[in-house]
């Protein structure tokens, strides 16, 4: 049986809106830096317009993601 860190993590596009990916994750950003969450599951932003970027805050609900 695999452990947690061998099975394949399931990321989940929603319409006009984040990326719901299994966690725990690290997310690595154009700049090099790494970004860490051992939630569940995490949000992550598509639109670049979130400020808690690279996790979703919901901007793209407020400002009408298109």
């Amino acid at each position: 049986m695999p452990t947690e860190s061998e099975r394949p993590r399931r990321i989940t596009p929603t319409r006009d809106g984040p990326l719901l990916v299994e966690g725990p994750v690290d997310v690595v950003l154009d700049d090099g830096t790494v970004a860490r969450s051992d939630r569940f599951t995490v949000a992550l932003c598509t639109c670049r317009r979130s400020r808690a970027y690279p996790w979703c805050d919901t901007s793209h609900r407020r400002r009408g993601r298109k």
